[in-house]
């Protein structure tokens, strides 16, 4: 471009010239922003961009954006040069793009040209001749380089790297370079394009000569900018010293390409710094992606490096991989390749293990992981993986077999280049992109479309071989669904039906069945166990088999829509299960009927009786003989030894089905026992419980009931006749049945909160919880700190200062080990604001590596000491003993006398010289010879202690304070005044005159010498004695209250317990585990902007001022901290506020604080086990005084926590948000900036225009990194073949960005956690369980424990917070061990990261199906058999839903996931194949636990209705009046049971276990009467309609899906319509349908006792009807406010009546609200089944037309069709009443009739009650028996809409639908309305809410008040 002009824009640029301004104006800003970011004082600390920043992401791709960078850089040196880079900037971004077509690419040229023309064009007023453009750009370019020394340093670069050794200097001076490196590339690449035209002339060619030099050496430059994410691979660079590690180099080595390896062609581009190897070769022979290439060379790296290290470092010098890492690796990758091969019976890629060598080993794993890593959606097929990967193993083998390398056939393409993603992943994903389409977006039938399963388990059969290889494209698993031809489901079919129940678990409702049979039949027999008895029990057996035939018929016809795809074999057995159950129930059941013939035939002789012994006891042994051979783990061994056996193994494989998954579900002996031992305890207490309490009392009344004849039914009877009142029986016995089959749950949760309760306390859970016991126990914190967290590297090296070490050393040894570590926690907590500089102070622990003897605790447990021993030093008037022993019995007290004495000496003798320093020997030699022979009381004056400690600590004060002449004058008259003191005062008369008397010191005190110079204290250690003395003498108040804040507490309370926790110890930083932290985002908020900040609600109350009251502590903290004002912090868009408040709430930026503690614990340790080896050469020897400054900057620590830790955050659209420049993206950018090691992976859109004027869309997993300017600098960008969401969105986010993870663990951690520094440094000791024994597996998944920290909100997340932490301490305890069940429920828990990937992943995302994706990863762990543990040692924090909204989506959510789970193929496999036991700790802790609360509801209804029949059939007063009985006892015992469950007392059992084992009794007992006083029974009673609501629905219609929760703080006032919605047909209609049975009961029901009776016996349901309707006001904040209830009216009004529409949401509108209700019900089985449920409205108005006066006694069936009549008359007067016309004359006819109709109505009603027997009370009767019906006549009409629609009467429906609404809503106002008008309400009802807040001294009564006025003071 030299010697032209600058190119003028465009045409479209030119049509922007009115932007120009503006743009102009923005690149002022940025600039300048720029500036001030260089010299530190940008707006808040953030890195800005300059206009580099601007760079469209279609220009990104170019070094544009580099050359941008180095403009802005160097602009103030030379803005000449500066231009220069921006003109050719432009040209490459004309040449690149002339028409501007790309997205902001206009744009960003004109705001280039701007900064062209406006900053850079002139020269001090005269124009610049551009043909000196290359002359200018290069004599810069010379004396750049000059000045930087990069010729200098480039050489010792080199010398570094050939001799492989790393220098800590040289590394900290590169990481300086780099930005000088960045700016020589930019200037280098501009000076070739300009010298491309004048390469002959001078200047030309030597630029020409400088870029072939620096391409041939470009080691320095390639090094340091060449995107790289752990290890710089292709290009060494000295910045990190991850490449001068041993075991990095021998991994390198290894994967080095080998010469027995054909040749190949050198096509393929390797890079100048680094050699050829296996990984070039793969990508030549399949086409692998270079940047797939890339990611998994790291990764096969890093996986030998850390296998090596484990097993010993390498040599220095050559460095090699051990062939015992590299089989190591190879196994655990290919483990289930393996056992694939053998499941199939095919043969292994490779003849035996033993003829592959190392190489041929790593080139496996290398090969295995590239095709893992660019399958995206098919690695959710793992054994898919496998059928790929055993072909090209294959192909690989015959190709490594040769002398030349070829590309694979099965890769290339048509046009000839070699693409393993085109051939082979992309017609995969192309056919379940196809299916995944064909599910209507999730509301299709699981059953009508192939979900991830059914496509993997294609691969469980040898008939998987039929695909081919290459991939047949014909085949019927690449088939495409159209219309009816499409390939059926795989082994499995999700069919969408409560019977997946049975099916699942029957052997537990069999069992169940068989027992409440066998107790009904003896509780029949009057408890008396004889010959008669036995055989009536012994029916059973035909009960046994026709139960299981239903099993096999439910197999038979549930398997409907797989039978094309699945295996011969699996079909087989079903048919011939359903053969044998079938033939072998009837025959049976013949059997037993003749045997009950024999019984009643005296003079039989039992034949019968004899052979159906005979063969049920056969059947039993065989039943028995397999089920343990299958089942109990000791006699598993004989298992194997039967399947030699055709007929043992036959009949093991009817009895149980052989899966690929699903084999050896057995643990050992010793756990089998446990687990059986728990459940036979609670089963016996069920039954005992089940037959004195539920069936025996109903015996009796039974009896009489079945013989009462000549009942009088009140209504006209169908069904009643000669069935010995057969309804009447089942209404008795149906909820006590109801409540036997769920109680079982109860006596869990009892045994199970007792049982965790014990493993807690044995665990030492506990032990500390309070900071009493804190403070008491502190002194053996550092010895067990040593011994369960310092690695045994440290151990070993502990510096010998004496030639023997007694306790006292080994207390010093221990608490100098202890020291740095502790101080660093305690730093973390001042960082995070929980305590003040001056509880930092007070925390911090001295060093203890000096030369002192003596342990230094820290201040917090020393202050007030010494006053309290000053004052018994007063009070003496006995021996030095006696004081001494007094001052013993607190031994902190004696530490700080201990420590006060030797620190006066110290440092007097630091401070004083000459003479002086003779006296202080003399003085302190006298009172050490008096302490030795006790008579120190003697030698002093106890009374002027006192006064001598003053004169010191006067001294201390002077001396702690930097030193002037003022000062030293001041000391000098501080130590005269001191010895006076001392010599005069204290010392006894015959000391102080032999003191007096000595010439030396006379002398010099004569001559004014004594004390005249002050030696002030220099060094670090003495100057912090100082500090610490002086401390201890003038603080006087007690710091038994240190910290203060309340979550500073419970972490090192928490921190101090885990010490003395049961931990593996922990391996060195070097040869720990290296593990990886997964955190998958959307969108949720990254970090608080500053207008989120100060936005106001409608009360007036911003986010910020929120949290100044919640956290007044902290704030005050945070303010000390940042040294400002709250005003000055408030005024300005403060980074570290925005910071402060997020770190507050459910944030990205708090999930990524708290886990990069993980890499800041890692180097801390790596940084001092270096220091106590002798590592680090800082002028210590050893550990003579640790300091940990400075190591968060040690490359070599950081190196060494880089290999073993990895964090990536899952941003998924973080692309999409870059482009429309969302907040989001700015903030995700600013955390990579501040965190070095934060990689952030998304999906990456690119839109192509097609020649047919189509959009294609390419897909795209990158990977980025903030570079040295705080750029995104990508690292890795792999293609994708289509868009990665085909199932669930997160799944399918974690999925794509699991290839970025490194390690043999990875942690996933959602977006609403937190971490701990404290917690991080136990991180090794927990990855160590993964080597530890557990069992007969290692584990797979590592449990671990969570703190919900967002209790201390409301009463709400109290109570939230108390249930889930319950679940995740208690709860998970117990599932992991007795039961063995333990599955994946959260984000904390850390997996195998090998065996995980190549298995599936570490979820699954199949749609709908898999929504709740994290439990699958628990139930694909145990299948493949791996096992799950659960560790309390350490803790994540976790935040939870605060408000009851929030909670109440969050439930529905789980418990529309559990629904689906129900349907899984995991959930029936797994209670198919765990034992019976397991299985019932496996149903009763998933799904069951939601079919219990479930049955916890019907039981009521059950209850209920049956009370209704009996009362409005008239029987219950008829049977009462001749029976007098009707089983209370035993309906009490069953309603009892409900009741305790509905309240939530079995939900608060195992929480009160938890406060007393880790709070004590009396906090438990005083937190537990807390929750009742705040109501929590109505909230957990509120809770169970939720979770049973989603659960029926989910499993009845479908419909489950994610529902973002929101995770903010809940302090806004819901509207009463908001409410209504959420809560309207979940809640409030099934509350009042309950409401009306109970009134229908009181109105017609008969008890002997009257209306007591009734209270007693329908309490808990009325409870239910009132938590059910009134719970979302009860937590609503301002819920009883006036103004907020009449606004709320008019709100819901305005909402009832707006009509809906084309883009009306549910929000607005009434109408689109009803419409999206009704979209559940789908499918024609849904239709038949609501039509079913529906039909139980219409009894009511059956019954009740029986009971009017009107009717008299008549019962024949016409009085109910008239009552049909007069219904339908009432629709048509509401008809007409609502009818609108549109024409004015119409208008006026319709008023005058609705007139007329009015008082014609209200005519008639009166002539009918005057002359009629009629009666008022009847009236109301009439609305009783109508309301329901018409309810049942909408849901019918709803359900059968187009029905309903095609008769036109749709508009009609709705309107009476309107009504209902409207109707059920002046219910529920009226009583909010009502108590609304008292103001106290108001005032009661934000303390129950807030209470929590309220007990810490906050004012949330300003914050419900929205008083502004407190926010601006």
């Amino acid at each position: 471009m030299s010697g032209a002009r600058v190119p003028r824009p465009s045409r479209g640029a030119r049509g922007e010239v009115r932007s120009v301004y503006n743009w102009e104006r923005l690149v002022r800003a940025t600039l300048q922003r720029e500036q001030l970011r260089s010299s530190g004082q940008g707006p808040g600390g953030r890195p800005a961009e300059g206009i580099a920043g601007a760079v469209p992401p279609s220009l990104v791709s170019t070094n544009i954006d580099h050359i941008l960078q180095a403009a802005n850089e160097i602009e103030d040196e030379d803005p000449n040069v500066a231009r220069i880079l921006c003109e050719q900037a432009y040209t490459m971004a004309q040449n690149l793009d002339p028409s501007s077509a790309g997205r902001g690419v206009l744009q960003f040229k004109t705001g280039l040209m701007s900064v062209i023309k406006q900053k850079l064009a002139k020269k001090d007023g005269t124009a610049i001749d551009r043909g000196h453009d290359i002359d200018i750009l290069w004599e810069f370019y010379v004396r750049f380089k000059r000045r930087h020394r990069v010729d200098d340093i480039q050489k010792e670069h080199e010398r570094l790297r050939e001799t492989g050794t790393f220098s800590t200097e040289m590394g900290v001076r590169a990481v300086q370079m780099k930005k000088v490196y960045a700016t020589l590339k930019a200037l280098l690449d501009v000076l070739a394009v300009l010298a491309g035209e004048s390469a002959s002339d001078g200047v030309g060619r030597l630029v020409m000569e400088e870029v072939r030099k620096i391409r041939k050496s470009d080691a320095t430059l390639g090094g340091e900018l060449m995107p790289y994410n752990i290890v710089p691979v292709d290009a060494p660079s000295l910045t990190n010293a991850i490449s001068f590690f041993p075991e990095v180099r021998a991994a390198i080595s290894a994967i080095g390409y080998p010469s027995e390896f054909p040749r190949f062609s050198a096509n393929s581009q390797v890079p100048q710094q680094r050699n050829k190897d296996m990984f070039d070769l793969l990508e030549f022979i399949f086409g692998f992606q270079k940047d797939n290439i890339r990611n998994q060379r790291e990764n096969v790296i890093l996986a030998l490096a850390n296998a090596q290290v484990r097993l010993g470092l390498p040599d220095e010098l050559e460095p090699k991989v051990d062939e015992k890492a590299v089989t190591e690796v190879f196994r655990k990758v290919l483990d289930n390749y393996i056992k694939w091969c053998r499941y199939l019976g095919t043969r292994i890629a490779w003849n035996s293990l033993e003829a592959l060598n190392k190489n041929r080993k790593v080139i496996l794993v290398s090969l295995y992981y590239l095709i893992w890593g660019e399958a995206a959606n098919v690695r959710f097929l793992p054994e898919c993986i496998c059928y790929i990967f055993h072909h090209m193993a294959k192909d690989l083998d015959a190709i490594l077999d040769s002398q030349n390398a070829v590309p694979a056939k099965s890769c290339i393409c048509a046009d000839g280049s070699v693409s393993y993603l085109k051939q082979v992943i992309f017609p995969i994903y192309e056919t379940m992109a196809v299916e995944a389409a064909s599910n209507n977006n999730g509301k299709a039938a699981h059953s009508a479309w192939r979900n991830y399963d059914d496509f993997n388990e294609y691969f469980w059969s040898p008939s998987c071989f039929e695909l081919k290889w290459p991939l047949k494209d014909e085949s019927s698993f690449l088939r495409k669904p159209k219309k009816w031809k499409r390939t059926g489901k795989t082994g499995f079919v999700e069919h969408r039906t409560f019977l997946h129940l049975y099916r699942s678990f029957h052997r537990l409702w069999i069992f169940l069945f068989l027992m409440f049979q066998a107790l009904t039949i003896i509780a029949f027999h009057n408890g008396h166990i004889n010959l008669n008895t036995f055989k009536v029990v012994l029916s059973v057996g035909p009960a046994f088999f026709i139960l299981h035939f239903i099993e096999s018929c439910l197999d038979v016809l549930l398997m409907f829509g797989a039978y094309s795809t699945t295996r011969g074999f699996a079909i087989s057995r079903l048919i011939i299960r359903f053969i044998w159950f079938g033939c072998s129930s009837t025959f049976l059941t013949y059997l037993y009927l003749k045997v009950l013939d024999e019984r009643n035939n005296r003079n039989s002789d039992s034949t019968y009786f004899r052979i159906y012994t005979l063969i049920l006891g056969v059947y039993v042994v065989v039943r028995v003989t397999f089920a343990a051979l299958v089942k109990i783990p000791a006699c598993h061994s004989l298992s194997d030894m039967s399947d030699r056996w055709p007929f043992f193994q036959f009949f093991k494989w009817i009895y149980e089905e052989r899966y690929f998954v699903g084999r050896g579900l057995f643990e050992k002996t010793s756990s089998y026992a446990r687990y059986v031992f728990f459940w036979m305890v609670i089963l016996t207490c069920k039954f005992l419980f089940a037959y004195y309490l539920q069936i025996k009392p109903l015996v009796d009344p039974t009896k009489v009931i079945v013989e009462l004849n000549g009942l009088q039914y009140s209504w006209h009877d169908f069904v009643s006749k000669g069935n010995r009142n057969a309804l009447t029986v089942l209404s008795l016995w149906a909820p006590v049945f109801a409540i036997y089959l769920m109680d079982i749950h109860i006596w869990y949760t009892l045994l199970s909160a007792l049982v965790g309760g014990l493993l807690g306390a044995l665990g030492r859970l506990g032990e500390i919880r309070s900071l009493d016991m804190f403070h008491k126990r502190f002194e053996s914190f550092p010895e067990a700190f040593v011994k369960n967290l310092v690695s045994s590297q440290m151990k070993r090296s502990i510096p010998n200062r004496l030639p023997t070490q007694d306790s006292k050393d080994m207390d010093r040894d221990h608490a100098a080990k202890f020291s740095p570590f502790w101080n660093e926690i305690i730093k973390s907590l001042r960082e995070e604001d929980y305590i003040s500089n001056r509880e930092m102070d007070l925390l911090s622990i001295p060093s203890n590596s000096g030369t002192w003897r003596l342990v230094q605790w820290p201040l917090f447990l020393l202050t007030s000491k010494i006053p309290l021993a000053i004052d018994l030093a007063l009070d003496c008037k006995d021996t030095q003993t006696d004081l001494w022993n007094r001052i013993s019995k607190d031994k902190y007290m004696a530490y700080a006398v201990k420590e006060v004495y030797y620190s006066m000496e110290r440092i007097l003798l630091s401070v004083v010289d000459g003479e002086g320093r003779l006296w202080v020997e003399k003085l302190f030699q006298e009172l050490n010879n008096s302490i030795s022979v006790d008579s120190l009381v003697v030698t002093i004056t106890l009374k002027k202690l006192q006064l001598v400690l003053s004169r010191f600590s006067a001294l201390a004060g002077l001396l702690i304070r930097d030193e002037t002449p003022e000062l030293a004058i001041g000391a000098s008259k501080a130590v005269h005044e001191l010895y006076d003191v001392v010599t005069h005062d204290f010392l006894t008369s015959n000391l102080s005159e032999q003191l007096d008397s000595w010439q030396l010191l006379a002398r010099a005190r004569n001559e004014g010498r004594l004390f005249s110079k002050i030696s002030w204290p220099r060094d670090r250690e003495t100057r912090e004695q100082v500090k610490r003395l002086y401390l201890l003498l003038t603080v006087k108040d007690s710091a038994t209250n240190i910290p203060k804040n309340l979550e500073a507490r419970r972490r090192l309370q928490f921190f101090a317990n885990s010490l003395f926790m049961n931990l593996p110890l922990p391996k060195p930083v070097s040869e720990m585990m290296p593990f990886s932290v997964f955190t998958p985002y959307y969108s949720e908020t990254v970090l608080y902007s500053y207008s989120d900040l100060r936005v106001e609600n409608e009360d007036g109350i911003s986010i910020l001022f929120y949290l100044q009251k919640i956290f007044p502590d902290e704030w005050e903290n945070f303010l000390e901290r940042i040294k400002s004002t709250a005003d000055a912090v408030e005024d300005n868009d403060n980074l570290e506020l925005r910071f402060w408040a997020s770190y507050r709430g459910q944030t990205l930026a708090r999930t990524v604080r708290g886990m990069m503690y993980y890499r800041r614990a890692l180097m801390l340790q790596s940084y001092l086990e270096k220091r106590y080896l002798g590592g680090i050469e800082d002028g210590y020897s050893g550990a003579d005084y640790m300091s940990t400054q400075g190591y968060e900057l040690s490359p070599e620590s950081r190196a060494r926590a880089d290999l073993k830790f990895t964090y990536v955050v899952s941003c998924q659209i973080y692309g999409q948000q870059k482009q429309k420049g969302a907040q989001e993206a700015a903030d995700i950018a600013l955390l990579m900036q501040r965190n070095e090691a934060l990689r952030v992976a998304f999906i990456h859109v690119e839109e192509n225009a097609l020649a047919d004027g189509t959009i294609s869309k390419e897909f795209y997993s990158k990977l980025v990194k903030a570079d040295a300017n705080g750029k995104d600098q990508e690292i890795y960008s792999i293609k994708l073949p289509g868009d990665p969401k085909l199932g669930e969105g997160k799944p399918e986010n974690q999925n794509h960005a699991i290839i970025f993870t490194r390690g043999d663990a990875i942690q996933t951690i959602d977006m609403n956690q937190d971490n701990y520094l404290e917690e991080a440094m136990k991180i090794r000791n927990l990855l160590e369980e993964f080597n530890g024994k557990h069992d007969l597996r290692a584990p797979t998944i590592l449990g671990v424990r969570e703190h919900v920290f967002t209790g201390s909100v409301s009463s709400l997340a109290w109570f939230m917070s108390n249930q889930e932490t319950s679940f995740v301490t208690l709860g998970q305890r117990v599932l992991a061990y007795p039961l063995k069940v333990r599955m994946h429920y959260g984000h904390p828990d850390v997996f195998d990261r090998t065996f995980h990937i190549t298995r599936g992943g570490i979820s699954k995302a199949s749609r709908v199906i898999n929504i709740s994706e994290d439990i699958y990863a628990g139930f694909n762990s145990t299948l493949r058999q791996g096992n799950i543990t659960h560790h309390e040692y350490i803790q994540v924090g976790k935040g939870r839903d605060v408000g009851l909204n929030q909670i109440a989506l969050f439930e529905g959510k789980v418990a529309g996931g559990n629904g689906e789970q129900v349907l899984s193929r995991d959930v029936y496999r797994l209670g198919q194949l765990f034992d019976f036991f397991r299985m019932l700790s496996f149903f009763f802790t998933t799904v069951g636990y939601y079919v219990c609360t479930m049955m916890t509801v019907l039981t009521v209804y059950i209850f209920l209705y049956g009370r209704v029949y009996l009362a409005l059939s008239g029987l219950d007063s008829a049977i009462s009046t001749k029976a007098r009985m009707l089983g209370n006892t035993a309906l009490d015992a069953a309603l009892n049971a409900q009741f305790l469950v509905q309240i939530g007392v079995f939900t608060a059992v195992p929480m009160i276990m938890g406060f007393i084992l880790e709070l004590g009794l009396m906090k438990a007992v005083f937190s537990f009467v807390t929750m009742q006083l705040q109501l929590c029974a109505v909230f957990f009673t509120f809770s169970l309609g939720t979770r049973t609501h989603y659960f029926g629905r989910t499993i009845l219609h479908g419909g489950a899906k994610y529902k973002a929760t929101g995770r903010g703080f809940v302090v806004r006032h819901i509207k009463f319509a908001e409410n209504y919605r959420l809560y309207s047909r979940s809640h409030f209609v099934k509350a009042l349908e309950v409401a009306l049975l109970l009134i229908v009961y009181i109105a017609y029901g008969y008890t002997r006792n009257g209306a007591s009776s009734f209270i007693l016996l329908t309490v808990s349901s009325w409870i239910l009807v009132i938590s059910w309707l009134f719970a979302p006001y009860i937590f609503n904040p301002s819920g009883f406010e006036w103004q907020k209830t009449v606004e709320d009216f008019d709100d819901w009004t305005a909402w009832l009546l707006y009509k809906g529409g084309v883009g009306i949401k549910g929000d607005n509108s009434w109408e689109s609200w009803w419409d999206e209700e009704q979209s559940h019900i789908q499918t024609l089985r849904g239709k038949i089944l609501e039509t079913i449920l529906s039909l139980r409205f219409f009894i009511f108005q059956y019954g009740i037309v029986y009971k009017l006066h009107l009717t008299g006694d008549d019962t024949s069936l016409a009085i109910y069709g008239f009552s049909w009549v007069v219904l339908l008359l009432i629709v048509m007067i509401f008809k007409v009443f609502t009818i609108s016309p549109k024409k004015t004359q119409i208008q006026l006819m319709m008023r005058l009739t609705q007139g007329i109709a009015a008082i014609g109505l209200i005519a008639g009603l009166v002539l009918v009650v005057a002359l009629t027997n009629l009666t008022i009370p009847d009236l109301f009767a009439c609305v009783l028996a109508i309301i329901p019906t018409g309810w049942g006549t909408l849901c019918l009409a709803i359900t059968w809409k187009g029905l309903v629609q095609s008769l036109g009467l749709w508009d009609s429906v709705r309107e009476i639908a309107r009504m209902y609404d409207a109707g059920m809503g002046m219910v529920i106002f009226a009583p909010v309305a009502f108590l609304s008008w008292f103001p106290f309400v108001s005032t009661f009802q934000s303390r129950l809410l807030f209470n929590q807040a309220f007990s810490r001294g906050l004012e949330i009564s300003l914050i419900l008040a929205g008083n502004k006025a407190n926010v601006q003071a």
